[in-house]
């Protein structure tokens, strides 16, 4: 596989929670750069660690764009089309239009005029793509961590919406907050009425 000068690695984070955004980002590493500690993807890795290469792919002068889809839109779309359209206006963010995306997964996205392959497990054997799942999930993670503040009872602060026991017993308990995916099994099905 060849890679140009401006190749974007792409992925996404959060297709799984039941609540929140889903968060994809864009990355064209610079040349000639190491990181502190190999690009990995960003599930395989601490917290510590995401946040040092977090830190790093921006100092580093990587182009990085990021595209977050809130969970009105994830119920609206449905959250395949919706990773996908986050993924999309990440690409669009970057500082200019890549020769090449390399996408995590199965899918391309709807950006006829750019080449495309989609790589499965792609975040943990492309260096471009480990960055971009890096930069989403940290990204995400902090949104999540602000809606703690906002929501404590749910505990988003410790599983960032994901379905845990925990959190379902929460959902049960206190009903969907505002930022919960109505759409998504584990919240519809709980016997509170849905917004439209």
């Amino acid at each position: 596989m060849k890679q140009t000068d401006r190749t974007a690695g792409v992925d996404e984070a959060g297709r799984g929670p039941l609540a929140g955004p889903v968060v994809a980002a864009a990355v064209v590493l610079a040349a000639g750069k190491t990181p502190p500690t190999p690009l990995m993807d960003s599930k395989a890795i601490t917290k510590a660690k995401r946040e040092i290469l977090f830190k790093w792919i921006f100092e580093s002068g990587a182009d990085v764009g990021i595209g977050i889809l809130g969970h009105e839109e994830v119920d609206r779309l449905n959250i395949l089309r919706a990773s996908l359209e986050a993924m999309r206006v990440a690409v669009g963010k970057l500082s200019y239009a890549p020769d090449l995306l390399l996408i995590d997964g199965t899918f391309t996205i709807d950006m006829p005029d750019i080449r495309q392959e989609a790589i499965v497990k792609g975040d943990s054997k492309i260096a471009a793509i480990s960055a971009a799942s890096i930069i989403a999930k940290v990204t995400r993670d902090r949104i999540m961590d602000e809606y703690h503040a906002q929501y404590p009872q749910y505990g988003f602060g410790k599983h960032k919406g994901y379905p845990t026991a925990e959190h379902k017993r929460s959902i049960i308990k206190y009903g969907p907050c505002p930022i919960h995916r109505r759409s998504f099994r584990g919240v519809k099905d709980v016997g509170i009425p849905e917004k439209v």
